[in-house]
C-alpha cells in the first residue's frame, strides 16, 4: 500500500523560504518518479515538480522555475521540496505524489503552505 507523508509546511513572509518532505512507503521507492503538486482554494490541482527515479532529470513549472528545487534520496525513501522566494500566489496546499510515468499513482495527504505578511 502506498503511503506518503508530506511535512514542512507552514506559513512564511513572502520572500521566505520552506522546505517540503514526503517520506515514502509500501512500495520500491527508487524505482518510482515522484511528484510535488498543489492546489490553491477554487483552482485546479496542478504539477509543480517532478523528478525521475535516479533523481537524474526534474521539471519544474514555468511560475516556480528558479525558485523551486525538487530532489530525492532514495536511500531515506524521502522526496523533498526547497520553496525559496516565496510568493503570496504560492499558498496552496501541496501534495506529495507517485508518478507512473507522467501520471500520479499515489497521494499524501498535503501540507499546507501559507505565504502572507
Amino acid at each position: 500500500q502506498v503511503q506518503l507523508v508530506e511535512s514542512g509546511g507552514g506559513l512564511v513572509q513572502p520572500g521566505g523560504s520552506l522546505r517540503l518532505s514526503c517520506a515514502a512507503s509500501g512500495f520500491t521507492f527508487s524505482n518510482y518518479g515522484m511528484g510535488w503538486y498543489r492546489q490553491a482554494p477554487g483552482k485546479e490541482r496542478e504539477l509543480v515538480a517532478a523528478i525521475t527515479s535516479a533523481g537524474r532529470t526534474t521539471n519544474y513549472a514555468d511560475s516556480v522555475k528558479g525558485r523551486f528545487t525538487i530532489s530525492r534520496d532514495n536511500a531515506k525513501n524521502t522526496v523533498y521540496l526547497q520553496m525559496n522566494s516565496l510568493k503570496p500566489e504560492d499558498t496552496a496546499v501541496y501534495y506529495c505524489s507517485r508518478q507512473s510515468g507522467w501520471f500520479p499513482s499515489g497521494w499524501g495527504q498535503g501540507t499546507q503552505v501559507t505565504v502572507s505578511s
